[in-house]
């Protein structure tokens, strides 16, 4: 079956249903079904080894947003999250931006930083110029500590120095890694601790931290697409839209929310893939708090009164190493998504954050957010009322129906419905 992720009705299969068709089209292995479908595919000797204390594992949702068209491939993109709404608000705007060609979207190379931190030197000028002034030197012995690296042309690529002013004043030297297809935590902070010792013998200083940034700014990855006019509800919606977008460019308080939309979308395809969402999140909102914290989207109206949206944010991700290499369902989803490098995997990234976030606004500046998502939310409230399989469905409706989707209202049409 050709791949398209185009997919009318998907919302409405059964999911042993939406796995068979997702098996069909991207011709996934038994294996790679039983770790998707079955539970506990991370067996809990694994995940005695992943973290400390371990007493079980905890399961999340995993969907697949559909009708993604990214720089002319199609992709289903597996999103793992509790919260409703954000896989159909993920689908609702790639369905949008199909038309005028989907996303266009691009990363840069995958170059972290390390930081290093030199303290009590009498002059961080001067110890500055003798760091530069061996680079070279530095960087080879980095290059040291990584033979895959190093054999693939990458590895530590640079050295920059920044002078910080605090209590003391501290030299900050940086050291530029390309990681290739790893998210590279450990090898950088490995290539840190390891030329240290040889920067406090050139500057007579002392180091302290050596650590990985998280704010990655050479690693940033690009998405924009088209939303037109027509289908987004014409020129008074789009009049909304922008608004919206405006609000969140001059006032924090909406822009950290707004960013969590985006967030929303992100953070559930890192999940999935096993990626590192909590550095991710720091980056990001790091990096829009650069001259003053603002929205991760941007939005413009073209000549046709079409919607141009954008974004741009530091995205650290991996294929490769870490737990990404021990989850079944991790390596299953990157399967389905059909990535074979950390930037096409980046660049993906981005254009679901900025789906979630065309359609989180689209429905605040329309009819609001609270009718769609709790229309989704009520098969939750449903659940936790005592509603069995069968009867979540039928409940959730009449929830609907009645205006009242709380607990309350859920317990009193659960009883109603049982007495029928």
């Amino acid at each position: 079956m050709a791949k398209d992720a185009a997919i009318s009705g998907f919302h409405k299969l059964m999911p042993e249903e939406r796995l068979k068709l997702i098996t069909e089209i991207l011709n996934l292995s038994s294996d790679d079904v039983d770790a998707l479908y079955k539970h506990g595919a991370l067996s809990i000797e694994v995940a005695d080894k992943l973290i400390e204390n371990v007493i079980g594992n905890i399961e999340v949702p995993l969907g697949i947003a559909t009708n993604f068209l990214i720089n002319g491939k199609d992709y289903f993109i597996p999103m793992a999250i509790e919260e409703a709404s954000v896989v159909a608000a993920c689908s609702k705007a790639a369905k949008i931006a199909r038309p005028s060609g989907g996303f266009t979207a691009y990363s840069t190379d995958p170059v972290m930083i390390g930081q290093i931190q030199v303290m009590d030197l009498p002059s961080p000028e001067e110890s500055s110029i003798r760091i530069l002034s061996q680079k070279q030197k530095l960087i080879a012995l980095a290059n040291e500590k990584s033979k895959t690296l190093r054999e693939k042309n990458s590895g530590a690529i640079d050295i920059e120095t920044r002078i910080l002013h605090s209590r003391k004043k501290m030299l900050i030297v940086h050291l530029l890694v390309n990681v290739q297809d790893a998210m590279g935590a450990n090898i950088v902070n490995t290539m840190c601790e390891f030329i240290a010792p040889e920067i406090e013998r050139i500057t007579g200083g002392r180091v302290n931290l050596r650590i990985l940034s998280n704010l990655s700014i050479y690693r940033r990855a690009y998405a924009t697409a088209k939303f037109r006019k027509d289908l987004v509800g014409g020129e008074a919606a789009v009049n909304s839209i922008m608004e919206a977008y405006e609000f969140a460019e001059a006032d924090i308080f909406r822009a950290a929310t707004h960013n969590k939309g985006v967030m929303n979308g992100i953070d559930a395809v890192l999940l999935a893939t096993f990626n590192d969402w909590r550095a991710v999140e720091a980056g990001a909102h790091a990096f829009v708090s650069m001259g003053g914290y603002h929205s991760m989207t941007k939005y413009s109206v073209d000549n046709s009164g079409d919607i141009i949206g954008s974004i741009e944010l530091p995205l650290a991700v991996g294929i490769v190493g870490g737990a990404a290499s021990v989850s079944k369902k991790a390596m299953a989803c990157r399967k389905i998504l059909g990535v074979t490098s950390a930037s096409e995997l980046s660049s993906i990234i981005a254009a679901v954050g900025l789906a979630q976030n065309f359609s989180a606004i689209k429905a605040l500046a329309s009819e609001g957010i609270q009718k769609g998502h709790m229309k989704l939310h009520s098969r939750n409230i449903a659940i936790s009322a005592g509603a069995t399989p069968d009867e979540v469905g039928k409940l959730s409706t009449m929830l609907v129906e009645s205006g009242d989707i709380s607990p309350t209202n859920a317990k009193n049409l659960l009883e109603k419905l049982r007495k029928k």
